[in-house]
């Protein structure tokens, strides 16, 4: 018995145990509901006993009676009872095993012994399933944190992450680590550990090999960076990071890191950091950022006619991460395949553009990257004569330069 509880749990023990009672053994909760079973009594018997009723006919005898066990014979079968632990309010797991008559010498003997290893495992894996789902739950408070930082909606971020530990840290730098098959939990620990649990880490939504770090800009107090002790500590794992960043770019830092991740597959040292080129979001100026304007407005400005429908904050939202992951963006929302394609059908009709397009898809791009960029803050020379050129007019231009760039990055 002890050998099974250690190595099989419940299960096994309930596999050994039926196999021992010739029938069936099984764990009911207090309400007669069968939660853990194994064996069958008796299949082609004439008139085979109906289990689940048997054992939920017995459940509630043993808690009128208030006994401390209960037997009851059926013809052709015998029903055993046992609870599993003393509960003062009488919620406790049942042992109940259905054998047929006459039952076998030892066997009540056998079933007192088993109940001791029996209820050990029960509770270990009761506790085992809790935890599972504290860690389910804190999983995805985390990635609704990063989804909200993602989409630029900072304040309400700050607000869900409040519960949590670490706090977001401000400015930032984005990380993202491809793991090895099967390795991501095992990954985040090494991570956590490796900063001192600094960095916000979460497992992300869309790849199943991915871990994204949202660490703060400063390095380590040991003077090893987060990112360059993870690749070093974990084999076969590959690292890319992005410059630093104010939490708010947290989007525009996840783009960088992905980059950095595509260069750090053919790196030998399997880390790369994002190069120091300029953002074309930060370079087109006012007259690119008119051009954005001009081309988001009818999405920004969208009201939908029905409550249930997306609104602009939304399809903005969902425009963002379909160029971010592609198909995978379902995923990153939560949403069907064909939601997805009826909202990016919207977002094309508002916004006059083809989405098969890939000239498309870089002009819609690069103008939400320039929306979700900060205006610099500077004085015109007074020298320089006064531009008059107009957003349109650079939006071809702006299109090309993000191609361009985008094609040199991959």
């Amino acid at each position: 018995m002890q050998r099974l509880a250690r190595n099989g749990g419940t299960a096994e023990l309930l596999r050994w145990l039926s196999g021992r009672a010739d029938g069936w053994a099984g764990i009911a909760g207090s309400d007669g509901t069968v939660l853990s079973a194994s064996g069958t009594v008796a299949p082609d018997a004439p008139q085979p006993p109906d289990v689940p009723r048997l054992v939920a006919d017995g459940v509630r005898a043993l808690a009128e009676r208030g006994a401390l066990a209960y037997s009851h014979d059926t013809g052709a079968h015998t029903a055993l009872l046992f609870p599993l632990y003393a509960d003062d309010r009488g919620a406790a797991p049942l042992l109940a095993v259905v054998t047929p008559r006459p039952v076998a010498a030892g066997l009540a003997t056998l079933l007192a012994d088993v109940l001791m290893p029996l209820s050990l495992c029960w509770e270990t894996e009761a506790v085992e399933r809790k935890r599972r789902r504290v860690d389910l739950a804190e999983s995805r408070s985390r990635e609704a944190v990063l989804h909200l930082l993602m989409t630029g909606q900072l304040s309400i971020a700050r607000q869900v992450a409040g519960a949590l530990r670490p706090r977001l840290p401000d400015p930032v730098r984005v990380c993202v680590v491809e793991c090895p098959g099967g390795s991501r939990d095992e990954v985040a620990r090494v991570c956590a550990e490796a900063d001192g649990g600094r960095s916000w880490v979460v497992r992300c939504p869309v790849y199943a090999r991915h871990l994204i770090l949202v660490m703060p800009a400063e390095e380590t107090p040991e003077g090893t960076a987060t990112d360059e002790a993870v690749a070093a500590l974990v084999d076969h794992c590959v690292v890319g990071v992005s410059e630093q960043v104010p939490l708010a770019d947290t989007a525009t830092g996840y783009r960088q890191a992905f980059h950095a991740l595509a260069v750090a597959r053919e790196h030998p040292a399997r880390h790369v950091r994002f190069g120091l080129t300029p953002e074309p979001a930060l370079v087109v100026g006012s007259a690119g950022r008119q051009w954005a304007e001009a081309l988001l407005t009818p999405l920004l400005t969208h009201v939908p006619r029905r409550a249930q429908d997306p609104g602009s904050q939304e399809l903005a939202a969902t425009a963002a991460s379909w160029l971010a992951f592609s198909s995978h963006a379902t995923g990153h929302l939560k949403v069907h395949r064909n939601t997805l394609a009826a909202r990016l059908k919207l977002i094309g009709e508002l916004l006059g553009l083809d989405l098969h397009r890939l000239a498309d898809q870089s002009a819609l791009d690069l103008a939400l990257r320039i929306r979700a960029t900060p205006a610099p803050v500077c004085t015109p020379d007074p020298g320089e004569p006064t531009r008059t050129d107009t957003g349109g007019a650079a939006a071809p231009a702006l299109s090309r330069i993000h191609i361009r760039r985008s094609r040199r990055r991959h």
